[in-house]
């Protein structure tokens, strides 16, 4: 059925729409008018070409002062419907006089077509031969070998051959190396093959089945065809192929989906493969297909054609009506199959049990029928529409041609200089090149054994083979290549790495724990947050200091703890901020000695009240042991100890500043080296050792009356200690860069503030909200209604007013 828009335009631009199979002309065949099934989904490439004509036509920029017209005709998927309807244009408006004019309003000037290949090269044997421009939307697969056939066709999307190392790279991505093939029984099937199975056998893909389905002419072949194929159902159950790659063209899809949809009514078990189709069908259904389950297809993987949503479609889609424009004759069809009713304002071969209303919603349709959103191959035609008119605006713009040419006398065959060069910005933002197929001597003709080795890798000369023969192999990490068909690659330099292409070096960025990152901010606060909470603790014993409780307690070991603590959080600061010479001097080895003093603080104070139990048992000797003496001679020995380490650490291979180039790729980190790594571990062995000791001591006398004896709270907290300790040594051997600081850090923050909390909160708690508690009388009334106390099975139960004021004499200052 010809279809035309009315135009004002003195040059008209013709289209060739060749998939909308909608209504047969009177004079085709009764096969073709006996079934009037149509893919709903593309009329949305007519509306595309409506929009595209309409916004130029209002555009006072492009073409100022004409109008753009242009004539839809269909192909119905018949080679001899796309002959006539290219003869037609090349006929008198009206008339089927092909080559002979008598008007100036239709004038010939590009065509844009078609949707398949076999169209795009049915319309191109005849538009070739005037040198008429053709546009194909549609994916292009060219079979035939004559160049000159091609000579005036431009290609809106790559070649189909992108599509099949497309599924290739997806089936190596998944693993997928033993996948089934589907195709059409014609020359683009076999297209397909011969182009895909060498590509498949290269990358090691074995394929298990391969099946050609026959392409029906009319409707009514299907039913027979259909009782053919069911025999190749079960070559399709193959349980170990899961993957089939299926060259998506609408008649294989069509009979696929049939096979899948009455499978169940035979009581066939379903598929469950992976589809992976080409870009030819975009999971559409014919009008009679609208109810049919899909689940076959869910999981299906699609190569799509690109598409950009242009601002105002879909607004344009919205307002679309039966009766919005008289000269659109594939509305009437479109609208009672897409809706599934009838219009009454027109005759129809069709009775429908429902009566079209005319004020349907396009956005209701399911995606399958109708997409709102512009397709690609929509795209495709919006943008071919926009090419031809930047071209031909061009051409009657240039100043070259001004002079020879007006509208009425342009050839269609001075348009391709301008349509080759045409580049311009569309309103979706996307820029638009065109390339045609035809182009020839601009390109040298390749004699090599291979081809180039291009930056990123390398040359690698294949065994048995003439040095000009070689195999192209990437650049190994930490080098790159920048020139073409290099024999090495060259490494980078330490403050640099390979880019992703690596075809060039980029600087490292330098990168250390700092003060303005998130986590350096939220560990200087901690260790802020814990030193002041120290600091108000020492404050609260100071105050305190002649009551009970404290004195009971050590009050000069208390102090050395509490100060050691303060400083311990304090010293987390040193390994915050860019590693200096003097930080990296002195912050393991101060760190080492403040933490030492504490444990060492920590042990004294439990020796001590472990020998006070002793002492004050009846006729002990140990008595001339126990005082001040011995808690300050055991905080100075045990702290002496660990500064001697450290001196002979700083004296022999102290730490230093450095920059660590290897752990990252991309980053330099800024680090302190520790110098002699056995030192390290050797502040960090003695310390545990001490934490070790002390907690043996103190749970050997966690029994003991707990009035006055911490032995029990320091027990827990060397337990903290310990566990964060021991966590500590593999994590940090685990990490790299900042990240071990980060760990050394944490250790510090926990099991500090693990002894500032286990030891000093159930003391807090008494001196700060339980201040009746601090009374001597309260804690010998304690003391003297304790039951069970006993320091081993050998001693009996003493006096606890005689061992509390013992205690209390060996603390006080």
């Amino acid at each position: 059925m010809n279809v035309s828009w009315v135009s004002k335009a003195h040059e008209v631009f013709e289209v060739q729409s060749a998939q909308l199979a909608s209504q047969a002309p009177p004079e085709q065949s009764k096969d073709i008018t006996r079934r009037r099934i149509s893919i709903t989904k593309n009329y949305q490439h007519v509306l595309a070409l409506v929009f595209a004509v309409n916004e130029i036509n209002g555009d006072p920029q492009l073409l100022p002062n004409n109008t753009l017209g242009f004539q839809i005709l269909n192909s119905y998927y018949v080679a001899r419907m796309t002959y006539k309807a290219i003869l037609s244009l090349l006929s008198t408006q009206e008339r089927f006089v092909p080559n002979f004019k008598c008007v100036t309003q239709k004038n010939l000037i590009a065509v844009i077509g078609g949707f398949l290949s076999r169209t795009s090269v049915s319309m191109a044997t005849i538009l070739s031969i005037y040198k008429a421009p053709q546009l194909a939307y549609g994916s292009f697969s060219k079979v035939h070998e004559e160049k000159t056939l091609f000579h005036f066709l431009y290609q809106m999307v790559p070649s189909e051959t992108h599509q099949y190392w497309g599924i290739v790279r997806l089936l190596l991505y998944f693993t997928w190396t033993w996948v089934g093939l589907l195709t059409v029984d014609d020359d683009y099937g076999d297209k397909f093959l011969q182009t895909i199975l060498p590509i498949l056998a290269k990358n090691s893909i074995c394929f298990a089945f391969m099946l050609k389905l026959p392409k029906p002419a009319y409707v009514e072949e299907f039913v027979n065809l259909l009782l053919m194929q069911w025999e190749w159902y079960p070559v399709l159950m193959d349980e170990k192929a899961n993957v089939c790659c299926v060259y998506g063209e609408p008649s294989v899809m069509t009979i696929l989906r049939i096979l899948l949809f009455q499978a169940p009514m035979f009581s066939l078990p379903p598929l469950g493969k992976v589809w992976i189709i080409t870009s030819h069908w975009d999971f559409e259904s014919v009008s009679l297909q609208r109810i049919w389950n899909i689940d076959s297809f869910h999981g299906a993987l699609s190569i799509t054609i690109h598409s950009n949503q242009p601002p105002g479609f879909q607004k344009f889609l919205q307002v679309i009506r039966p009766s919005w424009t008289k000269g659109d004759g594939f509305i009437q069809n479109f609208w009672e199959q897409a809706f599934s009713c009838s219009l009454k304002t027109f005759t129809t071969q069709v009775e429908y049990k429902k009566v079209c209303t005319g004020d349907e919603k396009l956005e209701s349709l399911p995606r399958v029928l109708f997409e709102m959103s512009m397709t690609g191959y929509s795209y495709n035609v919006y943008n071919a529409v926009y090419a031809a008119a930047h071209a031909l605006h061009n051409m009657y713009m240039s100043k070259s041609k001004l002079r020879i040419l007006d509208f009425q006398s342009g050839k269609p065959w001075q348009f391709h200089h301008f349509l080759k060069i045409i580049s311009f910005n569309n309103s979706a933002g996307d820029t638009v090149r065109f390339i045609s197929l035809s182009v020839h001597g601009q390109v040298l003709p390749l004699s090599v054994c291979n081809n180039h080795c291009y930056p990123g890798s390398s040359r690698k000369r294949k065994e048995g083979e003439k040095f000009c023969c070689y195999d192209c192999a990437p650049c190994p990490e930490g080098s790159f290549s920048d020139e073409k068909d290099m024999d090495t690659c060259i490494k980078c330099p330490e403050d640099l790495y390979p880019s992703k292409d690596r075809n060039q070096c980029l600087p490292k960025s330098v990168t250390f724990l700092s003060y303005e990152e998130p986590l350096g901010i939220i560990l200087a606060t901690m260790a802020i947050s814990f030193s002041l909470i120290t600091a108000l603790v020492l404050g609260t014993f100071v105050m305190n200091q002649n009551t009970p409780i404290v004195k009971a307690n050590n009050r000069r070991l208390t102090y050395f703890l509490l100060i050691s603590l303060f400083l311990c959080f304090l010293c987390s600061l040193l390994f915050i901020g860019q590693p200096g010479r003097v930080t990296c001097l002195f912050r393991q080895s101060t760190f080492g000695i403040i933490f030492c003093v504490a444990l060492a603080s920590v042990l004294a104070k439990t020796i001590t009240v472990v020998l006070a139990f002793m002492v004050s048992m009846p006729g002990s000797g140990m008595r001339k042991w126990v005082g001040k003496r011995l808690a300050n001679s055991i905080v100075f020995s045990c702290s002496f100890i660990q500064v001697g380490i450290c001196a002979l650490w700083l004296s022999t291979s102290p730490p230093f500043s450095d920059m660590d180039m290897h752990s990252f790729s991309e980053k330099i980190i800024l680090e302190c080296n520790e110098g002699s790594v056995l030192m390290f571990y050797c502040v960090l062995g003695y310390m545990g050792f001490l934490a070790i000791v002390c907690f043996i001591v103190a749970f050997m006398a966690r029994k003991l009356p707990d009035s006055f004896n911490e032995t029990k709270l320091i027990t827990f907290s060397m337990l903290v200690f310990c566990s964060v300790w021991v966590s500590f040594v593999p994590t940090y051997l685990s990490t790299k860069g900042k990240s071990m600081v980060i760990v050394e850090i944490f250790s510090i923050l926990s099991s500090s503030s693990g002894l500032l909390v286990c030891i000093f909160c159930p003391k807090c708690y008494i001196l700060l909200l339980r201040p009746e508690m601090n009374s001597t009388q309260r804690i010998k009334t304690n003391n003297t209604h304790k039951k069970g106390y006993i320091v081993s099975k050998v001693l009996q139960p003493m006096d606890p007013c005689f061992f509390y004021n013992f205690v209390l004499h060996l603390n006080l200052e």
